[in-house]
């Protein structure tokens, strides 16, 4: 009962956030600049992983008998999915957070999904997660997102000059470097992996916490 508690709650507010986001972005939009603003707010890798964030903490509840259901419960996805919004929150606090020129309630929302809504799904992973079976490939496996959303990164600003961090801005800092940078950030990515499996290993088994 706790467990569907709180994955309900986390993942409905994790959902709010985003959708609070996306509609103070659009609103006010024509139809042709809907179309942009969506484009580029969908080609942030923490909406997409707080997308996929609340989608593993509700779908389950929901459909928990659905392919995407069960999937989603898998140990490894979600244990993918939490170095993915680890990365999300951290990357933010080092590197974006002083660049940011939103205000008011875009800048509320900006914080909510890069402090609040990264330790709730770590919340839930440490404490709801079985941990037990996972496998060190998991650091390899979980590379297929971030691998697709840099090679949809690197495709789209080529064709527009558009970068949506400025640490992959090929336009501004030259290809050279900014592989460099994101060759750093899939190490970093690959090591949290694996810090997270052998966390997970170290843990006790729900049920021998208090043995």
């Amino acid at each position: 009962m706790l467990q569907t508690l709180y994955r309900a709650a986390a993942g409905a507010f994790t959902a709010v956030c985003v959708v609070a986001q996306y509609w103070l972005l659009i609103r006010g939009d024509s139809l042709a600049g809907m179309a942009g603003s969506s484009l580029r707010f969908f080609s942030f890798f923490t909406i997409l992983t707080n997308v996929l964030a609340a989608a593993i903490l509700l779908i389950p509840l929901v459909a928990p008998h659905s392919a995407a259901g069960r999937f989603l419960t898998r140990p490894p996805v979600r244990t993918a999915v939490t170095g993915y919004i680890i990365m999300v929150g951290v990357i933010y606090y080092l590197l974006l957070r002083d660049l940011s020129q939103r205000q008011g309630w875009p800048m509320f929302f900006e914080y909510m999904l890069h402090y609040v809504t990264p330790p709730l799904f770590v919340i839930d992973w440490l404490a709801f997660v079985d941990k037990r079976a996972l496998d060190w490939r998991v650091a390899l496996s979980a590379l297929g997102f971030p691998l697709a959303y840099l090679v949809w990164t690197a495709i789209h600003g080529a064709a527009t000059g558009w970068y949506p961090y400025p640490f992959i801005d090929a336009a501004e800092l030259g290809y050279p470097r900014a592989f460099l940078n994101t060759a750093g950030l899939v190490l970093v990515f690959v090591a949290l992996q694996v810090a997270l499996v052998g966390i997970g290993r170290l843990l006790p088994r729900r049920g021998e916490r208090g043995a």
